[in-house]
């Protein structure tokens, strides 16, 4: 009986680990790669620039401000229950010429949701979008950069191109400072980085979102010394 009962839970303890492989691809990259999930660009000289969980009342405007004045473009990962309370900060980002991707409608672990509930999470998060932007995108990141198996069938399925990141500022944190995230993020960056900022405070520390304004121009600084361009990501044609 004790003999089958640890072989039970081994077996558990197996498939538990089994099911959360695609969430680890963040800190893995190889792991990333084997399961398809894109973390870098192709491109020789350049490096995309994106921030997730917008639009944010104070944060979208302060990031489009800087971006503006450093000519730059960058791409937003939006959460849909953020566009519904402001669309017409979705609609000023794709208008200043960044791309727009999907991070959800709600900023829930995938891990959490059974598949019809990530289905229903993924439709209307694109639906959202679409009606704020007047875009259909297909570039997916998920919450907390953490996937699912059924999430990636359902990313998939749509025809989406997963999306994670090679360089973070870990700017959501009540501790990060400017100094400090723009040290994270551009510190060593080269060509093909995807790197991850935050526009909004929605989900993290509040206020993180003006320590990644006032980091921002030092960031957008290091990346240029270092040769190379910042490039939103592809966008798709309009509905």
């Amino acid at each position: 009986m004790i003999a089958r009962m640890r072989r039970g839970v081994a077996i558990g303890l197996g498939v538990s680990a089994a099911w959360t492989v695609p969430a680890a691809a963040p800190l893995a990259p190889r792991l990333a790669d084997a399961l398809g999930v894109r973390t870098r660009i192709d491109a020789p000289s350049a490096v995309a620039l994106t921030f997730d969980d917008g639009p944010h009342a104070e944060g979208t405007p302060l990031m489009l401000e800087i971006l503006a004045t450093a000519d730059t473009r960058a791409t937003f990962f939006m959460v849909g229950e953020q566009i519904r309370r402001a669309p017409g900060l979705a609609a000023d980002v794709a208008a200043a010429g960044h791309a727009v991707a999907i991070h959800g409608y709600r900023h829930r672990n995938l891990l959490r949701l059974p598949s019809p509930a990530v289905a229903d999470d993924l439709d209307r998060a694109q639906a959202t979008i679409a009606d704020a932007v007047g875009i259909t995108p297909t570039l997916h990141r998920p919450p907390y950069g953490i996937y699912s198996w059924p999430a990636l069938r359902a990313v998939r399925a749509r025809g989406w191109t997963p999306l994670l990141w090679t360089r973070w500022g870990r700017d959501w944190t009540r501790r990060a400072t400017p100094a400090g995230i723009a040290t994270k993020l551009a510190a060593g960056v080269r060509a093909g980085d995807v790197l991850l900022l935050h526009d909004a405070d929605h989900y993290s520390a509040p206020g993180s979102h003006r320590r990644t304004a006032a980091a921002l121009p030092h960031v957008l600084e290091t990346i240029r010394a270092a040769g190379l361009d910042l490039v939103a990501l592809d966008q798709p044609s309009g509905r």
